[in-house]
């Protein structure tokens, strides 16, 4: 989050020339940034910007994004230190217009990668360099709902306002399901460091508490609701878990796995989360439903970067491209969408008084869109052409 010290230095800015998207669409009016929030015109700026050429867009919001993972384990067993990783993670998103974070840091019962050292050292260090980190960056805790051992440390977590936002995953029945089929789970098991064996005796005993799992997911909902910490069903399989996790308060549903159970969130008013790098390989890698016609049917209302950041910014302007929806409103997939349902009701729109989260985007033709500039709460966070500034 950005600290009062810092707004106190930052300089203002005009970024003119531009067509800036607004509540009511595009216009090319100049946007003044001042003290971390956008604010009425001004007279005169300390700095400007020329966005000749480009669109100027609220900052993107990415609720669900994982590919940090890549820079903390390149490859099966190569890990590297989280600060490295998590300074490189944050250029990377500035390079793709995102200035609000949430990284989907799965706690499960496996070993290694998304185990509960793993977990919980990614947390402590995010709260102790996120000062440091430019873009906004929040902790996603995705839950594997068999790990019953963490539900205590996780409650606790969320007692004391650690977690930015609480989804519940369940893999673990689906993977039960391939106990004799060993090569189907080889990456989970490289990736957990255990050999074969042990890991296939590791899973037949997490599922043997099958009956306990409920119960736990309904006092974590409890907890997290009362808490105010926004949360997600991953995957859910019909309209009918839908409606059990609508029950516990759960108000998000990412990555439905059919129309119906979209719709079943959609027609109450809930948020549904698809992927972007689905919009822009034109459909699921895992048979799920296209994310584009779930936006075509208004079923999808946000976006998320999932395993491919730059997919994220790029995705809107496909969907433009391709006739689905016009970039006034494809871009809220990725904006105003994502902060309304996670409770950030200073940004995601240019509009005075919020922060000043913008991205000025070069759209030309024939190639994909490129992130010119961000500004995170009012700082010049990342500049590919500083010929621009002045």
């Amino acid at each position: 989050m950005l600290r009062p010290p810092l707004a106190d230095r930052l300089p203002s800015w005009t970024i003119e020339n531009g067509r800036v998207l607004h509540d009511e669409g595009f216009d090319e009016a100049a946007l003044v940034l001042d003290a971390g929030l956008i604010v009425e015109a001004a007279e005169a700026t300390d700095r400007r910007f020329d966005a000749s050429g480009l669109l100027v867009l609220p900052g993107v919001v990415d609720v669900h994004g994982d590919a940090f993972e890549r820079q903390l384990m390149p490859r099966p067993g190569v890990g590297f230190d989280l600060a490295t990783a998590l300074f490189d993670t944050d250029r990377q998103l500035l390079t793709n217009g995102v200035t609000t974070a949430f990284h989907g840091v799965t706690w499960s019962w496996e070993p290694g990668l998304r185990g509960a050292e793993n977990a919980r050292a990614l947390l402590d260090a995010l709260e102790r360099l996120g000062p440091d980190l430019l873009v906004d960056t929040r902790y996603h805790l995705r839950h594997e709902t068999y790990n019953l051992d963490g539900e205590a440390e996780i409650l606790d977590w969320i007692e004391k306002g650690r977690i930015g936002c609480l989804a519940f995953n369940d893999h673990t029945t689906g993977l039960a399901k391939y106990r004799g089929k060993p090569e189907k789970l080889a990456t989970m098991i490289h990736r957990s460091g255990l050999d074969q064996n042990d890991f296939l005796a590791l899973v037949e005993s997490v599922h043997a508490r099958a009956d306990a799992v409920a119960p736990s997911i309904e006092r974590l909902a409890a907890a997290a609701r009362a808490a105010n910490v926004p949360m997600l069903s991953h995957d859910d399989m019909s309209p009918q878990m839908r409606r059990w996790y609508r029950d516990l308060g759960v108000a998000v549903a990412e990555f439905p796995m059919d129309e119906a159970t979209a719709r079943a969130a959609i027609e109450v008013g809930e948020a549904t989360v698809f992927g972007a790098p689905n919009v822009l390989r034109g459909g699921s890698h895992t048979g799920c439903p296209a994310a584009a016609d779930m936006v075509g049917k208004d079923l999808c209302s946000i976006l998320a970067s999932d395993y491919y950041y730059p997919a994220l910014a790029a995705a809107p302007f496909r969907l433009a491209a391709d006739g689905v929806r016009p970039l006034e409103e494809t871009w809220s997939l990725v904006s105003k969408n994502p902060a309304a349902a996670f409770g950030l009701a200073d940004r995601g729109r240019l509009a005075p008084g919020l922060r000043a989260d913008v991205v000025a985007v070069d759209a030309s033709p024939d190639r994909p869109p490129r992130v010119v500039a961000t500004f995170v709460a009012g700082r010049l966070a990342h500049c590919a052409d500083g010929a621009r500034i002045g």
